[in-house]
């Protein structure tokens, strides 16, 4: 493929890339920070840790309580490819390639499936 077509499928992929490459940082950033005030605060890495809460990750952060950071950091590492599949179908919309949004659509609603089965399973 040539022409206008190609050069913003390039654009879109360049974008998505930096994209990934900041939210990469970002999760790693949070996990070093949150690893970090777990050696100041002396807490071994091998403690219990409290179950992700979203209501109270608001306050935990504001305290500056290590498992906030670490939280935050694993969202951010769950979230980069969910996010990356939802810019791909936004380019593929933008450039009319119907059947990839289709497909992007389908791998969100598997993604979606697995976590609400993941839910509907906690003990």
């Amino acid at each position: 493929m040539s022409g206008p077509r190609a050069g913003r499928s390039r654009d879109h992929e360049r974008t998505i890339g930096r994209l990934l490459k900041v939210m990469t940082y970002v999760a790693v950033g949070l996990l070093l920070v949150g690893f970090l005030a777990m050696i100041i605060a002396g807490i071994s890495p091998i403690d219990a840790w409290p179950a992700l809460d979203p209501g109270a990750l608001p306050a935990q952060l504001v305290a500056a309580t290590p498992v906030a950071f670490l939280w935050l950091g694993l969202l951010a590492v769950i979230a980069t490819p969910i996010v990356r599949v939802i810019a791909a179908g936004v380019a593929y919309g933008s450039g009319g390639e119907w059947r990839m949004v289709a497909i992007s659509i389908a791998i969100l609603a598997v993604i979606i499936v697995g976590v609400a089965s993941a839910v509907g399973t906690e003990a």
